[in-house]
Parts: C-alpha cells; structure tokens; sequence
C-alpha cells in the first residue's frame, strides 16, 4: 500500500522533482499474479505498450529476458521497433489504419499483425506474402457489446471505428488469416470479459472453426485487489476448450497498476475562491488523463475536499486556464517547497506526456525497496523540446 509510510521509505528528497518513480518491487509482484493465468490456462500474456513503455524495466518482465511475458503488443511501427528491440519474444501490432511505410516496415518486425478491415487486408496481403516471414495475420471484429466504459476509450461505442461488425464480416475472405482479436474493456473485471463473450461467440464463435489463436485484448485489470482471477481462467479454457485455439490477453494497465508515482512540488500557493497550489508539474502535459477521462489522482497523504484541515486545489504550472489536477485536503497548509507523490502514474501518464509550454518533462527512475535501489535512468531539457519541432 503506497501511504506515507511508503513515501518515507522512499525518501522523494533524493530524487528530482518532477520525476516518475517507478516501483520494480511491484512490477514483480503484478508479473506473478498474470504468470498464474498463464500457468492456469495455457494463455500467453503480452504487454501493451500503449499503456506502459519503460523499457529499462523489461527484463523484469520480459520471458525472453527472465521473466515471464510472452512479449509485447503494439500499435505502430515504432511501438513495434521497441517491442523487438528491447523486450523480445513475439510481437503483435494493430492498428486502426496501416499506411504503405507502416506495413513495409512492420512486415520486418512483427509476429502478427491485426487489420482492422478486410479491405486493409486485401491491400497488404501481397506484402506480409513477399517478406519471407512467418506471419500471423488476423482480424479484429467488433461484438457491438459496451460494458460501460468512458466514451472516449469505449471501443464499442456506437460509430466506432475500431473492428469489423457482424453484419460487414467477410467470411470468403479469410484464407490467409489465422485468428480474431476483439477489446471492449477498460479497467474492468472478468465478468464483463464473460458478458462479452457472449457477445462475441453469438456473433464470430463460428468462424473461430479451423483458427489458431484469438486474442482477447486490453482493459483486463487483473492485478487489481479483488479482481475474478478464478473467472478470468474459466473465460479463456472456455475458449480455448471449445475451439482449440490459443488465447492471448494483453493488457497494459494490469502489468504496472499502482507500480509508480508521480513526485513533485510545490511552487507557490495562489489565493483564489480556494487556496490553489502551483505545482511544478502539470495535469495537461504530464497527466493527460486527468483532464482526458477525467478522473481526480490519489496523492498520498490526502483526503476529500474538507476531510482533512486544510483545503486547496491542486494545480500545473502551465499557462492552460483549466491545467488542474483536482480539489484535496490536507492536515496542514501547503508550502513551497514540499513534496508530493500522485499514485498510479507508471502507466499512461509516462507514454502521453507532452512538452506543451516547453514544459520539461519529468525524470524516470526506479526504486526497489526490497534491495534499496534508487536509480535516476533518465532526465530531459531543453533538447527533448527542441528535437521534436523544427
């Protein structure tokens, strides 16, 4: 449990400020608990960069490295690229749309590639043909089946553009293509992975006759406190049993859940209908989904507005009006100079920081309690901002 105890043994005054810290400890303790499904059920786990790319923690994870995770799936070339090149095993890319250049280089790269049409499958069927490569190529359908995800990362919503509908699925299309792959969830239990199979089953179960895999994507929250592990197998050896094909799940989320912290401090305390703390890291360009979702962050050692003594409102420093984190108590007033840790940051918030403001970015470094280990493995400057403009 990340508390202030937590936060004392990490001592946050030895690492730089912004910066995102990064549990290993809990990586470990997240790896085992998705082993145990593999060890269950025959599933392979592959991690979704999309969710978390620190690679300088993949040989904790990593099968090919000592871990246990089969490899990695991506949703471009360059998530691809790092895949290959710095966790190893297989390497599985979709896509809403491949380009030409995508697909010439991801055909040197990848394992499997889902395409999200079948005209996108005709167009590139030649070149995954004339690699040389054992590739596995799959579709990804759509079970029209929400379970109540935020719109904005609803991959069933109505109008959605991801997966092929029942009614437009070309079953005299599918020489070549060797399995199916679907994702309706997002940081959600088993039991709505049940509910979609339903769907999914009444829907494509029939073309999974003579396929060898299916893959289930993301949004499963396994290592969550208190998640179905129990009905998450019996979902997966239900499909495995009844059609004899290989089950990947690949979340992202579940593999770094509450296995970092975003520390910072504070700036300055601005008096306004609430006392606002400036902090020197920022919502719109380190925390995206805060302001995406939204959703309010757990910071250690706070409470509900008026829980606690002192209330304020948590800030960036950007020149974004609305760059605000969210309204917290505290058992005493803020001042600059103090230290603060927001929980749950080593996945998405690391891989969709932005240099909005030329903000620099914040530091990664690692920690293991278990061995003593602080590591600062990267700082940014100026360069960052400057390198990715022209």
């Amino acid at each position: 449990m990340m508390d202030e105890r937590y936060l004392a043994a990490l001592d946050p005054a030895r690492f730089p400020s912004p910066c995102f810290v990064i549990d290993e400890d809990r990586l470990v303790a997240n790896a085992a608990i998705l082993d145990e499904v593999q060890r269950r059920t025959g599933a392979r786990v592959l991690l979704a960069l999309k969710g978390f790319a620190a690679w300088s923690t993949f040989p904790l994870l990593s099968r090919a490295q000592g871990g246990v995770l089969h490899g990695t799936c991506a949703s471009s070339p360059h998530e691809a690229r790092l895949g290959r090149e710095t966790f190893g095993g297989e390497v599985h890319a979709f896509a809403a749309g491949y380009s030409e250049d995508d697909m010439a280089e991801l055909v040197t790269i990848a394992d499997h590639i889902v395409f999200n049409s079948f005209a996108q499958w005709r167009r590139y069927r030649p070149v995954v043909e004339a690699s040389g490569r054992h590739i596995e190529c799959g579709i990804r359908v759509n079970p029209e089946h929400s379970e109540g995800a935020v719109a904005i990362y609803n991959p069933c919503s109505p109008g959605s553009r991801l997966g092929v509908r029942e009614r437009h699925f070309e079953a005299e299309s599918l020489e070549g293509i060797t399995g199916l792959h679907f994702h309706t969830l997002c940081e959600q239990d088993a039991g709505a992975l049940e509910r979609t199979l339903d769907a999914f089953e009444s829907k494509f179960g029939r073309y999974l006759e003579g396929m060898r895999w299916v893959n289930f994507g993301g949004g499963h929250h396994i290592t969550r406190e208190g998640y179905d592990l129990d009905l998450l197998c019996r979902c997966i050896e239900r499909i495995r049993d009844r059609y004899g094909v290989q089950v990947y799940i690949e979340p992202g989320e579940a593999v770094a859940l509450d296995a970092g912290v975003l520390l910072c401090s504070v700036l300055d305390v601005v008096q306004a209908d609430v006392p606002v703390v400036i902090l020197d890291t920022s919502a719109a360009a380190h925390m995206p989904d805060v302001l995406e979702m939204p959703y309010r962050p757990g910071c250690i050692g706070s409470g509900l507005p008026d829980e606690k003594a002192w209330t304020c409102r948590l800030a960036g420093k950007s020149c974004l009006a609305g760059d605000v984190v969210g309204d917290y108590s505290f058992d005493r007033p803020l001042r600059p100079g103090d230290r603060l840790a927001f929980l749950d940051m080593a996945i998405y918030s690391m891989v969709k920081t932005t240099t909005f403001n030329g903000l620099q970015l914040p530091a990664i470094a690692l920690y293991r309690a278990s061995s003593g280990k602080r590591e600062v493995v990267r700082t940014f400057g100026y360069e960052t901002f400057r390198d990715r403009l022209s």
